[in-house]
């Protein structure tokens, strides 16, 4: 009807390092998840794993700046399970159950906040050695974070995580004091032959030479891209290939509607800075590793808590935030 708002266009969590473009409509999106649009805010932070199925090597779960999607952590194979840090848009209460950043802070001698225990437990579960190492436990759906007892040594751990979710979210979350919301640090990945922006030239295809270590898209060509870049993966969701195959002229994924056969025409300077990005990205994240690995088995030898030390959530903290009871009427609150 000509007297409703336009539909808002706002970027989405697509898949893990993937991020999209959508119209944020309840009369245009489908499984829509009006809870999640609700508490969503410029500190709000979502992280997604796998609880009721079996993950896969790589991460063991991965955070989006903003809402996700159904498939977000590891594509059409599963991942619904979002964790979002805080249950309200105003971000004053945190998804922790209560009691818990209380028992910590005091065991640790100092406080613990809600970034800081998520940062701690991101920390852990992105290192690709988590599920290595806890491979046989994992047969049992659903992922479990230790928690040391060194206050140090938390402390790390927390610091690091921070890291990766400033990365990992491109710069909107956790950013440092001295450095710029959005200023992704530059890898050795670099455009060798630029990409064509007419029509008739739209990419069908990529392919990667390990040898020469380069990325060839279509016609254009990134070289200086690792090895370890390229197979970087999510619980088995290759991040790279994954990008790149949504972005092909034929397009990737099961078609659910006719939308799906509106494709862009024509590579753009905003996919040749969204792919840098995301390779710069999991370059510096490839870097840290064996630090990430090494407080990985520091935490494991140290003394950690124990469930029965720590309140268990009651069953009004594992429901899902209170919905607005006037959101029906709000189109653009929910995708």
């Amino acid at each position: 009807m000509p007297d409703l708002p336009l539909p808002k266009i706002a970027r989405y969590g697509y898949r893990s390092f993937d991020r999209q473009w959508a119209f944020a409509d309840t009369r245009l999106g489908d499984f829509i998840k009006p809870s999640l649009w609700q508490i969503h805010s410029s500190k709000q932070l979502y992280l997604t794993s796998l609880l009721t199925g079996i993950l896969g090597t790589g991460q063991a779960a991965s955070v989006s700046a903003e809402v996700p999607d159904l498939h977000y952590f590891r594509g059409s194979f599963g991942g619904k399970n979002v964790i979002p840090l805080w249950r309200d848009v105003e971000a004053s209460e945190p998804n922790i159950t209560a009691g818990v950043l209380e028992q910590i802070s005091l065991q640790l001698g100092g406080p613990v906040d809600a970034e800081g225990l998520f940062a701690y437990c991101y920390a852990l579960l992105a290192c690709p050695g988590y599920v290595e190492r806890f491979s046989e436990e994992l047969t049992i759906p659903g992922p479990h974070v230790p928690i040391t007892k060194d206050a140090a040594l938390f402390q790390t751990v927390s610091a690091l995580g921070k890291r990766l979710i400033f990365l990992h979210t491109y710069g909107e979350r956790c950013v440092p004091n001295d450095v710029a919301e959005g200023d992704i640090p530059c890898g050795s990945a670099i455009i060798v032959t630029d990409f064509s922006t007419h029509e008739a030239d739209y990419p069908e295809d990529f392919a990667y030479d390990a040898t020469t270590k380069q990325l060839r898209i279509g016609a254009g060509i990134i070289g200086n891209v690792a090895a370890e870049v390229w197979q970087f993966s999510v619980s088995g969701l290759k991040v790279v290939k994954s990008w790149l195959a949504y972005r092909m002229k034929g397009g990737a994924g099961k078609a659910s509607s006719a939308l799906d056969d509106i494709r862009p025409r024509t590579w753009t300077l905003e996919f040749n800075y969204d792919l840098m990005q995301m390779l710069w990205v999991l370059e510096a994240t490839i870097a840290l590793f064996p630090e990430l690995q090494a407080q990985l088995d520091a935490v494991i030898a140290s003394e950690v808590f124990t469930a029965l030390e720590l309140p268990q959530p009651t069953a009004a903290e594992r429901e899902q935030p209170r919905q607005d009871e006037d959101s029906s009427h709000h189109p653009t609150l929910a995708l």
